[in-house]
């Protein structure tokens, strides 16, 4: 069965945010591993990103079964600060389906105030964003690009670590190493013309 990754979308999805994790689950261009993306709306209806794209869900938040999927994304989006209690929902259950959860900005907001990082290190925007839901895993969060928590279930990251949101979870995943990711941020974040020959490398070690 071919893998699959869901990627949740609404309107105001962040377009930049997972922008570098979905190219890389679908095309396995450096993992050797291509993904079907399935997006996963509240509704049938189409949704517009922030960058004025209009998107098509391909199922529904009710439809999706954890069971047959191996991650789920969540992007930033303004809907994170009134609600997306749907999407939280379906984070919980892939969790304790024991599939992976990415997520991002925003998303992060929902899942602290759902109770979802009480128990898990994590991080954010800043900490004092997430402090304002009131939740109880302050002591957890990291000062850091993008964190995995201990069992590599969840994925967090805040709206300016794109980059590092694709690698924390290309590893979760088992797709790439420590190494391999630091030549994928050499060239994606830093712009480091000297990591490109050893991206290149990672590419050739893992042909799709």
């Amino acid at each position: 069965m071919t893998e699959s990754v869901c990627v949740a979308i609404y309107d105001s999805f962040a377009d930049w945010e997972p922008g570098y994790l979905l190219a890389e689950l679908r095309s396995g261009r450096f993992t050797g591993s291509p993904f079907d993306v399935i997006a996963v709306a509240a509704t049938s209806d189409p949704v517009l990103t922030m960058g004025g794209l209009r998107l098509l869900p391909d199922t529904v938040v009710t439809a999706v079964d954890p069971a047959v999927h191996d991650l789920l994304i969540l992007p930033g989006a303004e809907v994170w600060e009134n609600g997306g209690a749907d999407f939280t929902e379906l984070a919980s259950r892939f969790l304790a389906a024991g599939k992976p959860v990415a997520a991002i900005c925003g998303a992060t907001f929902e899942l602290a105030r759902a109770g979802l990082l009480d128990d898990r290190r994590h991080t954010s925007a800043a900490a004092e964003y997430l402090a304002a839901t009131g939740y109880g895993g302050g002591k957890l969060y990291v000062d850091e690009r993008a964190v995995i928590d201990d069992e590599g279930l969840l994925i967090t990251a805040g709206p300016d670590s794109p980059v590092q949101f694709a690698t924390a979870t290309l590893m979760a995943l088992g797709l790439l190493t420590g190494p391999e990711c630091e030549a994928y941020e050499g060239v994606f974040h830093r712009g480091d013309g000297a990591a490109y020959p050893a991206l290149m490398q990672v590419a050739e070690a893992h042909p799709s």
